[in-house]
Order: structure tokens, then sequence, then C-alpha cells
């Protein structure tokens, strides 16, 4: 009796233990299968009251009446697969006639409390079906990125989803970006594993730092520029728009609209331009630099415009980004699809990134709390939304994969001059005084 209770102890001591430190092991020994039975149970009665059953056609209803003899029921949405992951459950829906993801997205809440799940977050696969992911842990209180997630093809993993999948930076879907939050939010540590994941990748990385390089000047090597105040900001792009447009020649000789359509022999590298503080680009100090601002603010915005197409592409950064910076600035922000939005000091921030994408987040977005950095929302103009959180990353580890692959940095002549100095290491001289051995 002794040992059949020590050991019953032990085992639940056991579960208590891995549902703090190891929620995927709990997770699947004892949510999973709790999950699932109550998903299954009350499956039919909870989507009843949650008003996501419509009536069922006239045929169905004259074979209930007349042939089951049985009272007709609303019809819920039909299961078609449940599948359970290391993170949650996934169940894809056909939608009945008169039901649309809208509705189930409205009641995600809902369904969470219903099924005692962590959160339910409802995405579309096709038409007339949608998936529900149902994650029974927090997954972005410890992030761990899935093992799959790997740079490729312009397509760079950076974060962890709240329904357990990795956030995917796509150039090629969305080739221009902003990423706004206050100091302490995450989003440098969003930008260096953004870098990370860029450096292992066959593409020019070009660094504006108006901070004096304090943040990117630690990942030179693997820069094709670098540069460090506003003047030669401005000659930068000045650069990359005349490199723009010698780019759309080459399109023009060849025929085609895009640069993935030309040969792979003739393609010209694809350049990420990294900005990090926008602000530093459009503030002034007097009215000598407005003509250097006009400068400035003319090339984003052409770049931004028409420079998808010839694969140069903004990645833009900055803790505020609206009408207040002068003029132009509401004009390129416009420009940039993709929107990240960490913890920020006002609502009208998150307004200013994703009130024009996706309205439903701006409230998600005003409410991160400070103990959680790293933790953003991240929309695009189709109009979803996630949450998500990047992984926490050392300047130093980002630097040693920028060193790791320096080799990769293409042999791009235009931006030869503006190419960052690395400091040459040189033995440092000795302490000791040097005594002569004498016989």
């Amino acid at each position: 009796m002794w040992l059949e209770a020590t050991g019953a102890l032990a085992g639940a001591g056991g579960l208590g233990y891995a549902k703090i430190r190891a929620p995927r092991v709990y997770w699947s020994l004892v949510g999973l299968p709790v999950t699932w039975g109550r998903f299954t149970l009350t499956y039919r009665s909870t989507m009843d009251v949650c008003g996501l059953t419509v009536q069922p056609s006239r045929l169905r209803a004259f074979v209930a009446r007349n042939v089951a003899r049985r009272e007709v029921q609303p019809v819920p949405p039909k299961i078609r697969r449940v599948r359970g992951t290391s993170t949650g459950l996934r169940v894809t829906l056909r939608l009945p006639a008169g039901l649309e993801p809208a509705d189930l997205a409205a009641s995600s809440e809902r369904l969470r409390h219903a099924w005692g799940v962590h959160s339910v977050t409802v995405t579309e696969t096709k038409p007339g079906f949608v998936e529900l992911h149902m994650t029974g842990h927090d997954v972005l209180h410890r992030v761990r990125m899935p093992r799959t997630a790997r740079p490729h093809d312009m397509v760079v993993p950076v974060a962890l989803r709240e329904d357990g999948t990795a956030f995917e930076r796509d150039y090629r879907k969305a080739p221009m970006a902003l990423t706004l939050g206050a100091n302490g939010s995450g989003k440098s540590m969003y930008q260096r594993n953004l870098i990370k994941g860029l450096a292992q990748l066959p593409v020019a990385l070009v660094g504006i730092d108006c901070k004096r390089g304090v943040e990117q000047s630690a990942y030179a090597p693997r820069l094709s520029a670098l540069v460090t105040t506003p003047d030669d900001a401005a000659s930068l792009l000045d650069v990359l728009v005349a490199e723009m447009e010698d780019r759309f020649d080459l399109l023009s000789r060849y025929g085609v609209s895009d640069l993935w359509e030309l040969p792979d022999e003739i393609r010209p590298v694809p350049v990420v331009v990294l900005v990090d503080e926008v602000a530093e680009l459009f503030l002034i100090s007097s009215r000598k630099d407005e003509e250097r601002r006009e400068r400035l603010v003319t090339a984003l915005i052409r770049l931004a415009q028409m420079a998808r197409a010839v694969g140069i592409h903004l990645e833009i950064c900055g803790q505020r980004f609206g009408s207040e910076l002068g003029k132009g600035a509401t004009m390129l922000r416009a420009q940039l699809t993709g929107r990240v939005v960490h913890r920020v000091n006002d609502k009208q921030t998150a307004e200013m990134g994703l009130a024009d994408v996706a309205p439903d987040a701006v409230t998600v977005a005003s409410l991160i709390p400070m103990e959680r950095p790293g933790t953003a929302v991240a929309a695009d103009s189709s109009g979803g939304w996630s949450k998500i959180r990047t992984p926490e990353t050392s300047r130093d580890e980002v630097a040693g994969v920028c060193r790791e692959f320096a080799h990769m940095v293409p042999d791009l002549p235009f931006l030869e001059p503006f190419r960052p100095q690395l400091p040459v290491s040189t033995p440092g001289a000795s302490l000791t005084k040097p005594v002569p051995v004498v016989d």
C-alpha cells in the first residue's frame, strides 16, 4: 500500500512539474487526451449554444421527419479531420451554407473557454473549409522555434505564432515591411533574428543605422554596405535608386516583369535594406537640412513603390511612424505591406501600424505587457493577423553568424564605397618585461 501511494504521489508530482517546466510533455500525456475527449463529447452542443449552427436543407429536413422519424435539428460545421500536435489540436471543418469563417473567428473566445484550451485561432484553408488551431498551453511564455524552421528562398522564420507555428518573413509575398515598438519592447531582438536568417541566404544586406552604428556595426562582416549618418544615407539611397533603374533596363531587355523570371546566370542579387530608426531620416534640426530630407524621403518612396520587381526590399523600423514626421511619411507607410507592432506607449502608435491593414489587432497590440518583451502583432494587407514572439537571441550570437557567413557577401561594385571597414586585429604588447638569460 505504501509503495502504491508513493508511486501515485511521485506520478502526480512529476505531472505537476512537467506542467510548469515541460508543458509540451504534459500536453502530450494529459492535456491532449482530455481535450480531445471533451471536444468530441461537447462539439454539437457547443456549436449550438455559440450560434454556429444553421437550419438543414429541405431534403435533409424531409428525410429526418419522414424517414428517420426524428426531430429536425440545426446543423453544425462537419468535422473532416482531427489531428493532435505537440502544442495543441487542429480540426478541419466543412462549413455549411450560411456560415463563414468570420462567424467562427468572432466566437473563438467562447470556444476557447468551452473546450478549456489556451487559445483558438481560425484559418481559412480553401473556400468552404476552415481549420481550428487550438493551443493547449502558452507557447509564447518560453519560445522554442520548430526544428523545421530554416531560412530558404527569401523566407526567414523570425518568431513563433500563438498557435505554435513559425512566423516567416516572406520577401516574395511582402517585399516591404514596417516594424514599430517602444524602447525595450523587443524591436531590436526582432531585427537580430531577421539578420541572423538573412545572413544565411544569398542576398546583399544594406544597413542604415543613424545612431552611429551602435546596433548594426557588429554585423559588419556580412553587410554589403553600412551608413551611420543621414548624409551618407542620402548618398546610399541615391545609389540604390540608380541601381533600381539599371535593373529595370535589364528586365526590359529580356522582356520580363520580375527579377525572378530572369535566367539564374544573369539574375542580380536581391538587396535587403535595413533601416534601424526611420525617424532619424525624417527629422531635421535646421532649415539647411531640408534639402537632404527631401532627397531621403523621395528615394525611400521610389524604392517602396517600384523596387519590389527588381529585388530590392525595405525593412524599416521605428518607434513611431505618423504624419508628425513630416511630408511623405504617410505615403511611404502606405507602401509597406508587412506590419509588425510590438508594445507601444499609446494607442495612436498601434493605429499607425495596424489600423489600415488589420483594425481588429489594434486593441491586442495596445495591451501587450512590459514583462513580455518580444511579443508583437504581425499583420499584412490581407487583413489577417497573429500574435507572435521572437526567441531571445544575443547580439554576440548574431555577430558570430555574420562572421561565419561572411564569405556570402556578394560582389556589388555600386555598394563598394559604402562597405564597412572591418577592424584589423593586431597582437597586443606584452605586459611583462623580458629578462635576459645568462649563464
